[in-house]
């Protein structure tokens, strides 16, 4: 999904509502993708989560009313939403629990190198951000055209449909809402990092637009190779004991953020945040995995609906909180979150088996 700090400094009053509008359309794509895959399968909802992604940014790359790139962001969000629930989903059924971790991480790490890619396209392009959106557009639409000839795995559930009350007795395990709860912190506070950084380095810290910039392409640079080392880290010590020690070199970065007033700092905080940030969502992903296997696209679905609630509340908070100048807090946000998940990964060798 695109970063959108080099989007909401281009834009005018009203833009810092464009994250949570975001998230209501990963929200809307997270709901559908689950019980449809458990039904119907994966190729028909991949191609048609691409298309309404490419009209998503097409709507935000050409036009200049708030209410249109509202529903241009709410088009984006909702094709990404189904996009990404289906290929976590599709990578957690086909490896098995030896492996299924590190291919997350692989698979996140992708996410990565397109978000590395988006972010250097602004930077060096910083006067619009239209001809980088443009630029996206071009590669969706081959995108598209390959996955008509691609052959998809079936799911579990494909000739033996899901039922609804099947479906929503996932509810009920303590396990699934507590693997949910640690994503809603991780992603809210991922996403507020990618969403506000360049603004919070701008106002608070008085940077121009291209060196904040510059920031996010650190924080990404850190998650992927995060990423890319956690399928290796995960053969070695205990998963849980990986997210710790990820999450503890996150803290390090985020008050290296705080207490830095040099540029060269502020890219090193970044980089540590985003190394910590890598582990979570593959890590509890693998335990979603491995302990839903019947209908892992549901049980997916629910865990991320229940993060896009995490997405969606720490952008809007943040957004209100910027649009009163408390720029400061925004440090202090993100350490709420890490500290929060930290506590609840106490629980996780109860629960996830």
């Amino acid at each position: 999904m695109l970063a959108l700090g080099p989007i909401l400094s281009q834009l005018g009053e009203g833009a810092n509502a464009l994250p949570a509008t975001l998230s209501i359309g990963i929200f809307v794509g997270t709901v559908t993708f689950g019980p449809v895959a458990d039904k119907y399968g994966y190729k028909g909802l991949v191609i048609v989560g691409a298309i309404i992604t490419l009209f998503g940014i097409l709507g935000l790359a050409n036009v200049n009313s708030m209410s249109l790139l509202h529903l241009s962001m709410l088009l984006l969000g909702t094709g990404g939403g189904i996009i990404n629930g289906t290929t976590n989903t599709m990578v957690s059924e086909i490896y098995d629990d030896k492996d299924r971790g590190g291919r997350l991480g692989i698979l996140s790490a992708f996410y990565c190198i397109g978000a590395l890619l988006w972010t250097l396209l602004n930077y060096f392009n910083n006067s619009s951000f239209a001809l980088p959106l443009n630029c996206v557009s071009v590669v969706l639409v081959l995108f598209i055209a390959f996955l008509f000839g691609m052959s998809f795995p079936k799911t579990k559930q494909h000739d033996n449909k899901a039922s609804t009350t099947k479906m929503l007795s996932l509810l009920k395990y303590p396990s699934l809402l507590l693997f949910s709860f640690i994503l809603f912190f991780q992603s809210g506070f991922e996403s507020i990092i990618n969403n506000f950084t360049v603004k919070f380095l701008e106002s608070s810290q008085g940077f121009a637009k291209n060196v904040a910039t510059l920031s996010l392409t650190w924080f990404i640079v850190g998650m992927l190779a995060g990423r890319l080392f956690l399928s290796f880290l995960l053969k070695k010590i205990n998963d849980r004991h990986a997210v710790y020690m990820y999450l503890s070199v996150a803290l390090l970065g985020l008050a290296l953020l705080y207490l830095a007033n040099e540029i060269i700092l502020i890219y090193i905080a970044a980089l540590l945040i985003g190394l910590g940030a890598g582990a979570t969502f593959p890590v509890i992903f693998s335990y979603i995995g491995s302990s839903f296997r019947e209908l892992a696209g549901t049980a997916f679905s629910i865990a991320m609906l229940i993060a896009l609630c995490g997405q969606f509340t720490f952008n809007k908070v943040t957004g209100v909180l910027f649009d009163r100048s408390l720029f400061d807090l925004f440090p202090i946000l993100i350490f709420f979150a890490i500290m929060v998940i930290m506590m609840l990964l106490l629980f996780v060798r109860k629960f996830k088996n």
